[in-house]
């Protein structure tokens, strides 16, 4: 609903004589409909975004940049003046009546708190009304006049609404604190009329004045219900806990709150969010919820208010620190009768938010150690553009002179299946060789527990047995095998049991000769130190074997190892070709992984794995996220997220984790 059509429906339930002193926003709203063509002098949004500013005219109708310039400073100089003109007479009218009426509600007012005569609830009460009725007529007007300056502004490219709303400040319409101060002796007085009287609400009659009788149509405060057993009065209150059916829609009344969107931008962060704060202290406003961003020393602060007492001169005090603090303010009075910014289906939302239903949402972290790249990060928003995806905050996580790494939480349409985003991510972060984590913004996506790594190619750079059988010299012949299990033709189990067998009569010192050459992936040290002291369990669970599993546990300072165990010889010196016990292979992965979550009592929500191989697949998908890190095409297809840089630190720009947290930790290991 449009505010025009707003107010007119409310203008309607006023009294004639009132209504004659409403401020004409038809007539502004038209004014500057009819007469503010092509003068808007900020050019950048004057014209469509596609629009090309020439150097000199391409065509002889085309006017040269001095040209349209000069015609639009004109049109806005001389028009301008006029509206303002326009604007001062409707307010000069609308502030002339209320000095008339105010006077006569405080004579009333006077004459019902005059405590050398006893009042009647009947009086107080119309008295109240009508002061409740004056409040409103005043906010309707001040927020006709607000919205027809940002109308103004928008179409001239001028900002006069903060200055014009500052002068308004001196009319008595806004300084009017006598009327505000008068409403809590009023409500006082009756309370008590009410605890020490029972008065049936057929008996309650008003004034036949002209005020109370047209506030009486106004608001239909005297409907007669039907008769019922006298209500005992004795411990009613006024206010959240009346407990008198007689005072209905003056109840109503008394709760009504203006919503007011408010945003103060400038260089002066804490003074700018103090100055706010004050005004709104000041003003008795209940603060609904907030938001601040910061870019180095410019900060917007934009906090959501209920405005109780429609107190108008909140918008001038907020001017004044808006000009005190080298601001820029900007404001929405949001009616709650209104209902213009009614959300979707009713629902709530945090100023954080955007305001769509059937939304759910998603964390989506982008990353590339060489820089996020502009042609990436355009294509990137197109996507969402494109998908409807609403971007709600942004957080870079990264501390590097280029930026790396930024966090996106998202509000993504519910018809929107996770597998069609990946798959289109996937295409998205290829071409660019930028990584895309998408991931479900729920309570488990930062209170992880347990991380479980793959070995081979995932902590160490290595894969064990290709290095023995380099040391043995069977490389060729286990070159061999592991090619046709790439092939398809030998599962898992049968390729291990191949090359084990290929391993039969290496001595066991060869092992140790491994563990020398091993090298770890670049951030795994980095990476484990910072889970430990953040509390987690870690694991490493290997189709590899037993002995370098154990030393790469007490490397990094895991807290379980699980791999293939090697058989052999009586004497202890030389492999058999053989393995001990059940084979650790993709199955055998998953399983381990649950049993150590059950082990340590932590769900499986609250596990990560790691793993770049086909036999990793099962684990990356019992786990709530599940990482291939530089891993082979297919399983960067199955996983639900995938990492293609050099280091395993990234893992903690996933988890949630800032560069500057994740130093914090290191600190404490």
């Amino acid at each position: 609903m449009k505010y025009g059509f707003h107010l007119s429906q409310e203008k309607a339930e006023f009294p004639a004589l009132w209504q004659a002193h409403f401020i004409d926003y038809d007539s502004l709203k038209g004014f500057l409909k009819a007469q503010m063509v092509d003068t808007n002098v900020r050019l950048s949004t004057a014209f469509p975004s596609t629009h090309v500013f020439h150097w000199t005219p391409l065509t002889a109708d085309e006017s040269s940049f001095d040209q349209l310039l000069a015609q639009r400073l004109a049109k806005v100089s001389k028009l301008t003046p006029e509206f303002v003109t326009m604007l001062d007479k409707e307010v000069d009218k609308f502030n002339q009546f209320f000095v008339t009426i105010k006077a006569e509600i405080k004579s009333r007012i006077a004459h019902v708190l005059d405590t050398s005569r006893m009042a009647k609830v009947a009086e107080c009460e119309a008295a109240l009304r009508d002061l409740l009725l004056l409040e409103r007529f005043v906010f309707l007007n001040f927020t006709a006049v607000a919205k027809a300056l940002k109308k103004h502004d928008k179409w001239s490219g001028l900002q006069i609404r903060e200055p014009y709303l500052m002068r308004t400040s001196q009319l008595s319409f806004v300084v009017s604190t006598s009327l505000l101060q008068l409403k809590p002796e009023l409500m006082g007085r009756l309370t008590g009329l009410l605890a020490e009287q029972d008065v049936p609400l057929s008996t309650l009659a008003l004034p036949t004045d002209a005020i109370t009788s047209a506030t009486a149509a106004l608001k239909d405060m005297t409907v007669v219900q039907p008769p019922e057993p006298p209500v005992s009065l004795k411990h009613a209150v006024l206010g959240n806990n009346i407990a008198s059916p007689k005072l209905g829609p003056l109840v109503g009344l008394l709760h009504e709150t203006q919503t007011v969107m408010i945003s103060l931008r400038g260089p002066h962060g804490t003074d700018i969010i103090g100055g706010v704060l004050r005004c709104l202290s000041t003003h008795n406003c209940q603060i609904v919820d907030f938001s601040l961003s910061r870019l180095h020393h410019d900060v917007t602060f934009g906090v959501l208010v209920h405005l109780h007492n429609r107190d108008v001169d909140l918008f001038s005090d907020l001017a004044k620190i808006a000009q005190k603090w080298d601001g820029t303010l900007s404001f929405d009075v949001q009616d709650a009768r209104l209902k213009a910014s009614k959300l979707a289906d009713s629902a709530q939302f945090a100023l954080s938010e955007a305001p769509y239903a059937k939304r759910v949402k998603y964390i989506a972290t982008v990353l590339n150690e060489r820089g996020l790249t502009p042609e990436f990060l355009s294509e990137w928003l197109a996507w969402l553009l494109c998908k409807k995806i609403s971007v709600e905050q942004m957080r870079r996580l990264d501390s590097h002179t280029t930026l790396m790494c930024v966090e996106f939480r998202l509000s993504v349409p519910d018809e929107l299946s996770p597998e069609e985003m990946k798959s289109e991510l996937i295409a998205i972060s290829t071409a660019h060789q930028t990584d895309v984590a998408l991931q479900a913004d729920n309570v488990f996506r930062r209170q992880k527990r347990l991380v479980v790594f793959d070995m081979d190619s995932t902590l160490i750079q290595q894969e064990v047995i290709d290095e023995i059988a380099r040391i043995t010299g069977i490389e060729a012949q286990v070159a061999a095998i592991t090619e046709r299990a790439m092939q398809g033709e030998l599962d898992f189990k049968e390729s291990l049991a191949s090359r084990v067998a290929l391993l039969k009569g290496t001595p066991v010192q060869a092992l140790e000769d491994v563990k020398r050459i091993l090298t770890f992936t670049e951030g795994a040290h980095y990476l484990c130190r910072a889970l430990k002291s953040a509390g987690f369990k870690l694991a490493v669970i290997s189709g590899g074997f037993l002995p370098l599993a154990k030393y790469v546990k007490a490397e990094l300072g895991l807290d379980y190892a699980f791999a293939n165990q090697l058989k052999v010889s009586a004497d202890g010196n030389y492999l058999t070709g053989e393995t001990m016990g059940p084979v650790v292979d993709a199955t055998r992965k998953a399983e381990l992984l649950e049993v150590i979550a059950q082990a340590e009592g932590i769900a499986i929500d609250q596990v990560v794995a790691v793993g770049d191989g086909a036999n990793d697949l099962l684990m990356l998908g019992k786990a709530s996220l599940g990482i291939a890190f530089n891993a082979k095409p297919r399983v960067q297809e199955q996983a639900r997220a995938r990492i293609n840089q050099k280091s395993l630190a990234n893992i903690l720009y996933l988890m949630g984790y800032s560069e500057s947290e994740a130093a914090e930790l290191q600190m404490l290991s």
